[in-house]
């Protein structure tokens, strides 16, 4: 059986990648390389493409024949919230627009499972601290609004030609799985962490006064490698039949504020940094973990990382 992973270079991607290769399926990469990193891949075949491009549709239908494809994980998009504000038309075009092209192939290929890498960007605001998948999603950015546009694609395409489909929203991403797999984009909090470290700059924290333990926001730390065993899990759950839901939160079911993570980065590097206190920025909730109980009851998944593996794992890699 060949896995295609869209995005595969990348840094979740490319940890998807290696595990399927451990577990001896063949896979075959589509990514067009502008984050992500031919040498991560192994010796899996590399399509270099953008599925938003014209002609991608066709293009995907003939390497899918080619190769036998009979499952997808897509991760390729655009993922910068920022821009994603600074150029919307453009975000819907990537994200939506190379969506489209996905499975209209997969459907002249009858290629019928997807997993698809959402977002918990599709929640907006929640009022809830630990967010189900039935929570009433009012993403508030045009990134958040196309994952859950292409959730509502992956549920169409289930109704109307009989994908079978699994969306997954995670939540904040980190760490390293290896060494050769670190996060080289300096987009999350651990990467900038870092990237003030190397430059002698003190760590920028948003907002001290927020209702939480210790003024700074909680969020739910996944590491990237309980994330890719995620996705193969997801995978495998499409093999079923008695398959109850489509969508699923990852992350640990726990939160750690912002002042946690430095403190364990400080305690890690052995670095005493200081930090730079601002203000609150527009949009941040004060608490946001995911409820994983969904998840671990259908697909038998639970995190096995915690908040000092994903950071000694990040460090190490960190290049």
């Amino acid at each position: 059986m060949t896995v295609l992973v869209t995005g595969g270079a990348g840094y979740i991607g490319s940890h998807v990648v290696r595990l399927l290769q451990q577990q001896g399926r063949k896979v075959v990469v589509i990514d067009n390389l502008s984050s992500g990193v031919s040498q991560r891949i192994g010796e899996a075949i590399l399509v270099t493409l953008d599925l938003a491009a014209e002609g991608a549709a066709e293009q995907l239908t003939a390497l899918m024949a080619e190769h036998g494809v009979e499952s997808v994980i897509h991760f390729a998009a655009r993922k910068q919230v920022g821009e994603s504000v600074l150029k919307p038309e453009w975000y819907f075009e990537q994200n939506i627009g190379g969506m489209a092209h996905l499975l209209e192939a997969m459907q002249h290929s009858d290629v019928r499972k997807l997993v698809f890498s959402s977002s918990a960007a599709t929640y907006g605001i929640p009022t809830e601290d630990f967010v189900g998948e039935d929570y009433d999603c009012k993403p508030i950015n045009p990134y958040g609004q196309t994952k859950l546009i292409g959730e509502w694609m992956l549920a169409n395409a289930q109704r109307a030609w009989g994908l079978r489909g699994a969306s997954l929203r995670y939540f904040n991403v980190a760490g390293a799985g290896w060494d050769d797999l670190a996060d080289t984009a300096v987009m999350n909090l651990v990467p900038i962490v870092f990237a003030a470290l190397r430059e002698g700059r003190a760590p920028v924290v948003f907002g001290d006064d927020y209702p939480t333990p210790d003024g700074s926001c909680v969020r739910d730390y996944v590491h990237v490698l309980d994330l890719a065993q995620a996705h193969i899990s997801a995978l495998d759950y499409l093999n079923r039949d008695d398959r109850k839901y489509s969508t699923f939160n990852v992350g640990t079911g726990s939160g750690s504020s912002v002042f946690e993570v430095l403190d364990e980065i400080k305690k890690v590097s052995g670095i005493d940094f200081a930090v730079d206190v601002q203000a609150r920025r527009a949009g941040d909730p004060p608490y946001l973990c995911a409820d994983v109980s969904r998840i671990k009851d259908e697909l038998g998944w639970v995190a096995k990382h915690n908040l000092n593996d994903i950071i000694e794992s990040a460090w190490a890699a960190r290049g």
